[in-house]
């Protein structure tokens, strides 16, 4: 990985960018939480970290990620692995690839969100050959929007 990018993460992270980033993705959850309540599906989140860890985000088996940049870069970034630090070796299963309830995978930003089968995705993965990203603590795909269109199972303006 390069040196650079992994100098800025680890700047970032002592600067309190990624409790941040965790505020705003928290703050997601609860906007599609509500748009899904309005459109009948109820979603009851789990509240403590143990839960969350072993069963997963919500009883409903819905991973939700915010992606503030999709409109901008004309992707849909979606993660496949995760480490909770930069300096961390190992990166962990998440997104798609959460070992938990998730079946749902719903991404989007506060005016458009999209939601998909993880296993779909998970398949789309191997037989598409999207690219794919490393960042300091993330890995994952890059799926384009109007591939994003085709394969999601709704697409829902907020």
């Amino acid at each position: 990985m390069n040196q650079q990018l992994l100098d800025t993460s680890r700047k970032e992270y002592n600067n309190g960018y990624y409790k941040e980033k965790l505020q705003e993705g928290l703050q997601f959850q609860d906007i599609v939480t509500e748009a899904l309540y309005q459109r009948g599906i109820i979603v009851i989140g789990y509240a403590s970290q143990k839960y969350q860890q072993t069963k997963g985000e919500n009883m409903l088996g819905a991973e939700i990620k915010r992606d503030g940049k999709f409109r901008e870069t004309g992707n849909l970034y979606i993660e496949m692995s995760e480490k909770t630090h930069p300096d961390k070796p190992d990166y962990i299963p998440s997104g798609i690839f959460r070992e938990d309830n998730s079946w749902l995978f719903v991404i989007g930003d506060e005016k458009l969100i999209y939601i998909f089968s993880t296993k779909y995705l998970q398949m789309l993965i191997t037989s598409k050959g999207y690219a794919k990203v490393e960042k300091p603590t993330s890995r994952g795909f890059l799926m384009p929007l109007i591939e994003a269109d085709k394969y999601c199972i709704r697409k829902i303006e907020l």
